[in-house]
């Protein structure tokens, strides 16, 4: 499975911005796609994850509400809608996958990793 992630960029707060992490190989129904997202010198955090299914959306209590996460079943991408963004949403986003549902908010979970994109808020 490989995974590439874009739509990071630099924008105000109070900004929206959406993410996308498009996926090519083979995955089951119920293997999950997760956000997450690191700042220097801390582990990263999870944002969001959604079975491929589509079936389950999950979202990290400091995003909830502002954030969506979504799937494109034609296009095999999934996205991070963000809204109303924070100076503290400030980090490099990644998308990742895993098979089945357990444990998702665990990023040691995931064995496959996209490429990180940055996103920068400022004040």
């Amino acid at each position: 499975v490989q995974l590439q992630a874009s739509g990071g960029g630099s924008v105000q707060a109070g900004s929206s911005l959406t993410l996308s992490c498009a996926a090519s190989g083979r995955i089951g129904s119920t293997d999950m796609i997760g956000w997450f997202r690191q700042t220097p010198g801390t582990e990263r955090e999870y944002v969001a994850a959604m079975t491929w299914s589509g079936n389950t959306r999950l979202h990290a209590p400091a995003v909830k509400g502002r954030f969506t996460i979504a799937k494109d079943n034609v296009k095999n991408t999934v996205y991070l809608r963000m809204d109303n963004l924070e100076p503290e949403d400030t980090a490099v986003y990644y998308c990742a996958l895993k098979a089945g549902m357990l444990r998702y908010t665990q990023y040691e979970m995931y064995g496959s990793w996209g490429q990180g994109t940055l996103v920068t808020v400022s004040s």
